[in-house]
């Protein structure tokens, strides 16, 4: 095609991966390098927000409200944040996090986004307002025990892309901003530190691991590391909250076990014969809205004519196993519509079709997909969501 342009060749000494979750580069370094060997699966929560203009009235600057739950049964971990932001306009930014290692096939995460907003504590600060953005990320939540090996000759990862995140608070901008500043002094060290005759080959700065394994940013997820996992007792996300009024509140995460997960996050889905169908109810238009209505505030942008990023490693899989076993999960997982089942031209039966335009590059499709069939790759030309203050 005309426009064709081929990649660039970047060298360097030491490459600094800040990919975000699960990113496509890190997801290939895991492979080659083998970092992942001595930590356990990451596990994975999807992230929805929105962004209103709401009431001033009702309008409280620097307001935090988190909870957890409801609508969601007790053996699904998730929760929620309502953040009423202090931005000089009434800016209220809210949001729904459903743990990825959910097992309900027919769970449909914007679904219960949508829903929780109509709980009476959330619904009132909305009446009157306006919804302005949307948008969909996948958050790491394993912790301290699926952070990887951080260092590989020629490169490092930081940030969210090791999964360097507090998973009870949401947060993470606080850890990665210190790995970025812990790993650009090792580097510096190092590339002074060398001597000047040396090849043009990949330096491993394992300092960097070194020093963030002493700093506060390890001592922080130490603490939290048992707080996810001790969901999956018998009593849930009941049992998490006993164990973290316990064990985090009254001993400050210092119990001398750490708890594990209990394995990648795609392989916790049952199959769909042997759970309940969810009913949602409708969306009213006001409080809560059609995905497709929410995807249109994304920003999103694909140029039509590139081929599609998300990509099958085997096209037959998706109707044979998916739809058949598991009631094809995707349609349901996606937050921005991207997979459909449509009957064939024919009349018998399915095929899935792939919206690629309307992705929002969360990457859930790549970490939940039962069949782990579906490599999401970059897209051409940098399309994507456009997300304006979010």
């Amino acid at each position: 095609q005309t426009t064709f342009e081929r990649g660039l060749e970047l060298h360097a000494k030491v490459t600094v991966f800040a990919e975000g979750c699960h990113g496509h580069l890190a997801k290939q370094l895991y492979k080659r390098y083998n970092l992942r060997e001595k930590c356990q699966p990451q596990s994975y929560g999807i992230g929805l927000k929105e962004l209103w203009t709401i009431n001033e009235k009702k309008w409280k600057p620097g307001r935090v409200e988190h909870t957890v739950g409801w609508p969601l049964d007790r053996h699904t971990y998730g929760g929620s944040f309502l953040y009423h932001l202090n931005e000089g306009e009434p800016l209220v930014a809210l949001g729904f996090v459903v743990g990825l290692d959910y097992q309900n096939p027919y769970l449909n995460p914007f679904r219960e986004f949508q829903r929780w907003k109509h709980h009476p504590s959330v619904q009132p600060t909305l009446e009157g307002g306006t919804r302005i953005a949307y948008g969909a990320r996948a958050l790491n939540e394993g912790g301290f025990q699926s952070v990887p090996k951080l260092t590989f000759p020629g490169g490092l990862l930081i940030g969210c892309s090791p999964g360097l995140m507090n998973v009870p608070k949401i947060k993470g901008t606080h850890t990665a901003m210190k790995s970025g500043m812990l790993a650009s002094e090792a580097i510096f060290n190092q590339l002074v530190n060398e001597n000047l005759q040396s090849k043009t080959i990949g330096l491993d700065v394992q300092e960097y691991e070194e020093n963030l394994k002493k700093s506060w940013v390890w001592k922080e997820l130490y603490a939290v590391r048992n707080i996810r996992p001790s969901c999956h007792s018998i009593l849930g996300v009941y049992g998490g909250m006993i164990y973290t009024g316990i064990f985090y509140w009254i001993l400050r995460g210092k119990e001398p076990w750490t708890l594990k997960h209990p394995g990648p996050d795609f392989a916790q889905l049952k199959p769909a014969k042997d759970c309940t169908p969810i009913e949602y109810p409708k969306p009213d238009g006001k409080i809560s809205f059609d995905l497709l209505s929410s995807v249109a505030l994304s920003g999103t942008n694909h140029e039509h004519d590139q081929p599609a990023h998300l990509t099958l490693k085997d096209d037959s899989i998706p109707v044979s196993r998916n739809l058949a076993v598991f009631d094809g999960p995707e349609q349901r997982f996606c937050p921005a519509g991207v997979y459909e089942y449509v009957p064939l031209e024919t009349g018998e039966g399915s095929r899935l079709q792939i919206n690629a335009q309307n992705c929002v590059h969360c990457k859930t499709c790549d970490i939940k997909d039962p069949s782990q069939n579906i490599n999401w790759v970059v897209p051409e030309g940098g399309g994507g969501p456009a997300y304006n203050g979010m």
